[in-house]
């Protein structure tokens, strides 16, 4: 099994970026764990973060490609304004859950809106860090 694990901008700032909303884990540890969570499983992980719209599509067009069977991915801000993901996620056709550290629910009235959100088959927000290990999970168990 292959997981491509995707984020968008300023995701790489994680434990600098306002930690009292995203935490102190940094990008790198994030990566350590779902890599290590990922190898305890079996499951072939492919972590990418980009700033860039266009690189965030090609990445989801790759997973396609690669032969991905399934994503995570926390489109960041573009989560609120890029019909480009949502479009891209409907055509590769890749059970998706979209993950998001914090809880959207309880922020900014722009940051509840999720372009994404109807090409995945799952939303994890709100659960920190934590939340990709749930999609991960939710993933594998969706695959059997």
């Amino acid at each position: 099994m292959k997981i491509y694990v995707i984020n968008g901008p300023n995701l790489n700032m994680l434990g600098i970026r306002e930690p009292e909303i995203y935490g102190g884990m940094s990008y790198a540890d994030l990566l350590e764990m779902i890599k290590n969570h990922c190898e305890q499983r079996g499951i072939e992980s492919v972590c990418y973060q980009s700033n860039h719209e266009g690189d965030l599509v090609d990445k989801i067009q790759e997973a396609y490609f690669e032969g991905a069977n399934g994503i995570v991915i926390n489109p960041g801000a573009y989560t609120h304004t890029s019909i480009a993901l949502l479009d891209a996620v409907k055509a590769v056709d890749i059970p998706t859950v979209e993950v998001h550290i914090s809880d959207l629910s309880k922020r900014e009235e722009f940051r509840q809106i999720s372009f994404i959100r109807e090409a995945c088959i799952k939303n994890i927000s709100g659960h920190g860090p934590q939340g990709y290990i749930e999609a991960i999970d939710f993933l594998t168990e969706a695959m059997k």
